[in-house]
Formats: C-alpha cells, sequence, structure tokens
C-alpha cells in the first residue's frame, strides 16, 4: 500500500504512533541535551511542546503551555530541568550562537 492509499483516519494514526514513538525515544534519551538538540536538528522539546499547544489550539482546545511541556517532557517542566538539564558548556552556547542566521 502507498503512502497516496492512505485514508485520513489511517495516516492520523500513523501519525500518532510515530509521534509517540519520537517521545518514548526522547525520554529514553534524557543525556541528550535540549540545546544539541537546536544546534543538531533546529529543534527541541520546547519546540514540539509549543507545536503540540499550537494544535490544540488550532482544534479549540486549552492547553497552557506548562500542560504542554508535560506531556512531551512526561513530568513538569521544573521537575525535568532539576533532574536531567546540565548547564550549556561554553561550546554548545557558540554552536548554538553560530548557527543563528544574521
Amino acid at each position: 500500500m502507498s503512502h497516496d492509499q492512505l485514508n485520513e483516519a489511517d495516516q492520523n494514526a500513523l501519525d500518532a504512533a510515530a509521534f509517540r514513538r519520537l517521545l518514548a525515544h526522547l525520554d529514553a534519551r534524557k543525556d541528550v541535551q535540549n540545546i544539541d538538540l537546536m544546534i543538531l536538528a533546529d529543534f527541541c522539546r520546547n519546540c514540539l511542546s509549543k507545536w503540540y499547544r499550537a494544535a490544540a489550539e488550532e482544534k479549540g482546545l486549552d492547553i497552557s503551555d506548562a500542560e504542554a511541556r508535560e506531556r512531551i517532557y512526561g513530568m513538569p517542566y521544573a521537575d525535568w530541568k532539576a533532574k536531567f538539564q546540565t548547564p550549556a558548556t561554553p561550546e554548545q552556547q557558540a554552536a548554538f550562537e553560530a548557527r543563528k542566521p544574521g
């Protein structure tokens, strides 16, 4: 079956499954810092939470930033930061600044 042959419900189910797998993968790789994701891929967990909230808004659902971040991080953001976020190294900070346009 080609991608073009999928109905909308199947496509949505596959998209949702892939998203859940991405969240599980990021959860398993808490050692990967958001700054590293931003440097390499130009998105991070915070970006995902913003996209999640925007999708909710498009559906008329009221989800706060904190609720969206908790969905992406699997726990309150402050807890994740305290347990898993490390200070950016000078090298990370320089790489992050270098990737910015202009």
